[in-house]
């Protein structure tokens, strides 16, 4: 991802790469220079780039995913510092489905079956997706369930299928960059909501997107639901 940043970035004049760090590399002796940071890193890189941009106030870009509960309370504690934008996806479409993802689970109401399919490549190591679990995450908030009611795949005599279960279904596959749908099932009719991603530029652009919106901002926690003004 870092590589496919760098690229879009010099694609275009409306940015300039000042540095590329890598783990391990020193990040306090590049940051005076930029406006941004930019980290898709791993999760225990976060914390300190966290700290360094609070020090140098600067933008702060979080793509990372994985942090633990203590990872995360270390950054979001630099929120009242700097504008940080996290996101589990950065996709300008991703955005626009969990929008509409909401929005339709709110005008179709409970009788409608709700499920989740998400399809990656398959040297992916982890299932759920980021994206599905949101996804997951945004269906719950409108039902006013709790996170038991979501069901992971099904196998053997399940029974009937409850009202209050939400599915999420992980498929691995070849190259895949990353597919998801939202589907709503209801007596006679279905809807569903399908976003495929064919580039990691996306993501890439995204993160783009939301440094360039973030700089001038009040210090405090953004998504890209922010970015594209969808809250």
């Amino acid at each position: 991802m870092g590589q496919v940043v760098i690229a879009c970035a010099e694609s275009t004049d409306d940015f300039e790469v000042i540095d590329a760090i890598d783990i391990g590399d020193d990040l306090a002796s590049a940051i005076a220079g930029c406006d941004a940071v930019i980290d898709f890193s791993f999760h225990e890189a976060t914390p300190n780039a966290a700290a360094l941009c609070a020090e140098h106030k600067k933008v702060l870009i979080i793509g990372t995913t994985g942090h633990s509960d203590e990872e995360k309370a270390d950054i979001l504690k630099h929120q009242s510092e700097i504008p940080i934008v996290w996101a589990s996806n950065y996709s300008t479409g991703v955005n626009t489905l969990f929008w509409l993802t909401r929005k339709a689970a709110d005008i179709l109401g409970p009788d409608f079956d709700l499920e989740v399919l998400e399809m990656h490549h398959r040297h992916k190591v982890d299932a759920p997706s980021g994206t599905a679990t949101t996804l997951g995450e945004i269906l719950l908030d409108v039902r006013n369930q709790q996170k038991e009611a979501l069901r992971h795949g099904r196998e053997g005599i399940t029974g009937e299928r409850t009202d209050e279960e939400i599915g999420i279904h992980s498929l691995r596959g070849g190259d895949v960059v990353g597919d998801h749908t939202v589907i709503y099932a209801g007596a006679g009719e279905r809807l569903e909501l399908t976003h495929k991603a064919a580039s990691r530029e996306t993501f890439a652009n995204g993160a783009l997107r939301a440094a360039q919106w973030a700089v001038g901002k009040e210090p405090g926690l953004y998504n890209m639901q922010s970015v594209l003004g969808l809250e």
